[in-house]
């Protein structure tokens, strides 16, 4: 065996004895770990490939496999039974061209440039993206808004062909309309047969000789469209309408991309918001909290009223069912919730104190060892 050079077996990680189909399926494998497409740059990676791709020309051949399995590399030397009837030349038995687009299409259905994308295949338009903002209140009940937005769009001069008037884009007569051209390198291998972009066209395929002058032959135009769009209710901050097919224009007749709007929803003075649930804090006096009241609620349908109990504690809530918010895409709204904020008077004058220290001394508080006094509750 010649210095530092593996047995073809141990380089596709097949034993002797392994059938076509499995030394096929070793191939692919490590062809495709080591190709240069997938390891650029990568001087080890290259010559396992090298190596992978001359353990399979010999073992995928009948012929040259019996000789290896006999004689070993000498079996596969070019020089070996010269004059006698020869096994033929090339580097190690590579006899001709290699064109990896036929070895890879084959294998991995073209990944490796054997199937180049069609440069005139319909494809979509870009995704665009925008945003819109809108009240508490809005969000809440669902609304209309109108925004503008800049997307790609058909030239309405050329059609989209961005060829003038009364001409048509020609074929490419370096690629002849794929949009790529087979470039052969000599190496150790033999030939090898790759794709790459055509220059010409810049992987278009079509050549445009007469310009159109408003797009300059692009085909396309950015410009500024106004877009209704319907927020549904129960929308919440940073959520995303999609509009489908109001994004940039497609290629070659494909549909149009989509447009996302983002929803940025204003703060509200006197609401919070969590999740489908209103959360409201009213502020109420000792002596309504004492002796109960009859309160005003705001909700975003309008002030309603709610009779308070007598004894209200500090902090206490209060849940308003089906005062919330109406649930996205869904049935029926969430709850709100009271929570109740008793305001201690401050700057009292010397006659209000008075009559409070009077209305303490004949307060008889709870059983509680904790509290002493009438006021020790809201400390």
């Amino acid at each position: 065996m010649p210095e530092n050079k593996r047995d073809y077996y141990e380089v596709l990680g097949v034993s002797k004895g392994a059938s076509e189909d499995e030394i096929k399926k070793a191939y692919r494998k490590t062809a495709k770990k080591y190709h240069p497409d997938l390891n650029p740059d990568n001087a080890e990676a290259e010559a396992k490939f090298k190596e992978c791709n001359e353990a399979y020309e010999v073992l995928s051949d009948p012929e040259k496999k019996a000789r290896y399995d006999q004689f070993g590399f000498a079996g596969v030397d070019p020089n070996f039974g010269a004059g006698a009837g020869g096994f033929g030349g090339g580097f190690g038995g590579f006899d001709g061209d290699i064109d990896l687009g036929d070895i890879f299409s084959s294998f991995f259905g073209g990944g490796f440039g054997g199937g180049a994308r069609n440069p005139n295949a319909p494809r979509k338009g870009r995704d665009i993206q925008s945003a819109v903002t809108i009240t508490f209140e809005e969000a809440a009940k669902g609304c209309k808004k109108q925004i503008e937005v800049p997307r790609v769009e058909d030239c309405s001069q050329c059609h989209g062909t961005g060829a003038a008037e009364g001409s048509n884009p020609e074929t490419c007569p370096e690629c002849q309309g794929r949009g790529f051209i087979n470039v052969q390198q000599r190496s150790i291998l033999g030939t090898i047969n790759t794709q790459t972009t055509c220059s010409r066209c810049g992987g278009k395929g079509k050549i445009i000789t007469n310009p159109c002058t408003k797009c300059q032959g692009k085909g396309k135009v950015r410009k500024r469209t106004k877009v209704d769009i319907d927020i549904p209710a129960g929308i919440d901050n940073r959520q995303v309408v999609n509009l489908r097919g109001y994004g940039d224009t497609g290629i070659n007749g494909g549909p149009a991309g989509d447009l996302k709007v983002v929803v940025n929803v204003r703060s509200h003075k006197e609401f919070e918001r969590d999740g489908f649930d209103l959360l409201y804090k009213k502020h109420v006096s000792i002596i309504e909290a004492t002796l109960g009241a009859e309160l005003r609620v705001p909700t975003l349908e309008g002030d309603i009223k709610y009779n308070m109990p007598a004894g209200t504690q500090p902090g206490e809530v209060f849940k308003l069912k089906g005062k919330g918010i109406q649930r996205l895409n869904g049935v029926g709204k969430g709850d709100m919730f009271v929570t109740i904020v008793v305001d201690i008077p401050q700057n009292v004058t010397s006659e209000q104190a008075k009559l409070l220290r009077e209305f303490d001394k004949t307060y008889v508080p709870p059983k509680n060892p904790g509290k002493k006094g009438f006021f020790d509750k809201f400390k």
